[in-house]
């Protein structure tokens, strides 16, 4: 008989302090934080804090269950009303471009450098190759993104293209172009996503992308059209290629988290290497949408050589600078610990 009446006194005594924790708390889900009253507000740290504390008795004594199911609610809400991050999601939106995107990105640079290796390599040995056996270029391109591109077209035909001068298949820029940025975009998701699986697939993606680049450069340099091919790739290229970089670095730390996690758990690393992987396929997807447009208008509107460089590497330059000096501020190193985006 004791244990019930000893509940109902602990409850009698603490009871009206918990029905004003719950008001409070409840106007503050409704409404946030910032509509509280002075009272309220002054309030809800000390009454949050006897809660807890009534909680712990309750656990200690073993009283009845229904008032420690009801403070473990209570302490919950109040916790989240009390700890918990409110912001807005243009405070997010601003906060991601100004200071965790760009600090994902300088806190990934050894994977973002390894995939770079890795596109470069494929391109130049696929290059080589291709300048020393035209033949290899099959073995690189398929046949659908080539499109009769390939070394057996002449250098009139692939100066049209370049050019946008062809209104015949082989000059359909358009349809390649937007056929070469699907096949990018389709590259850059698959190699963040499958990066997990021990990098196998990423590597072999960036090695693959990186090859038929260097198989389109070659045939275009058998035909002395390599500056202009350069040209016309550079205007989106830049941002495109840099894109599928930087999303396949966030794969590569996936894997990487997978291969060496270190003292943590394989899940535990594999969680704290996704956030920021997760910010790097957001940025990828971000300059994926920016090289559509620069493909999308820029390949139509811009034909001169200088002009498609300067928009191209113009674009390269605001990327690295937003990278480069974003976020620097004031604890930004540690920012990686306490914020969700």
């Amino acid at each position: 008989m004791n244990a019930p009446i000893r509940s109902t006194r602990f409850r009698d005594e603490r009871e009206a302090d918990w029905k004003r924790l719950s008001a409070i708390v409840e106007a503050a889900e409704k409404r946030g934080l910032s509509r509280l009253s002075f009272d309220d507000a002054r309030d809800l740290v000390l009454l949050y804090r006897q809660a807890t504390n009534s909680l712990s008795v309750a656990r200690e004594i073993s009283l009845d269950l229904a008032v420690v199911r009801f403070l473990e609610s209570l302490c919950a809400r109040a916790y989240l009303v009390v700890y918990a991050p409110r912001e807005s999601l243009s405070g997010l939106v601003s906060r991601f471009f100004a200071r965790s995107a760009p600090q994902a990105v300088r806190r990934s640079l050894p994977a973002i450098a390894a995939a770079f290796f890795l596109t470069a390599f494929g391109a130049v040995a696929a290059y080589a190759l291709t300048a020393d056996d035209a033949s290899w270029f099959y073995a690189f391109v398929p046949g659908d993104l080539a499109s009769g591109r390939g070394p057996g077209a002449s250098a009139e035909a692939l100066r049209r293209v370049i050019y946008g001068e062809d209104v015949q298949p082989l000059g359909e820029l358009g349809a390649f172009a937007t056929y070469l940025f699907s096949h990018n975009t389709k590259v850059a998701l698959f190699a963040f996503a499958l990066g997990i699986v021990f990098c196998v697939p990423s590597v072999i993606l960036l090695l693959y992308n990186g090859a038929m680049l260097g198989a389109f450069v070659a045939i275009h340099v058998d035909k002395q059209l390599g500056l202009d091919f350069m040209g016309w790739l550079t205007i989106h290229g830049v941002t495109e290629l840099a894109a599928i970089i930087i999303a396949s670095a966030g794969g590569l730390s996936l894997g990487y988290a997978m291969l060496f996690p270190g003292l943590k758990s394989r899940s535990a690393a594999l969680r704290h290497a996704g956030r920021d992987a997760v910010k790097l396929a957001i940025v990828a997807a971000i300059m994926l949408v920016v090289a559509g447009v620069l493909e999308g208008i820029g390949r139509q509107v811009v034909t001169e050589f200088w002009a498609r460089l300067a928009i191209g590497w113009g674009a390269g330059l605001g990327w690295a600078l937003w990278f480069a000096l974003a976020g620097r501020g004031t604890g930004a190193a540690s920012a990686v610990e306490t914020e969700p985006v």
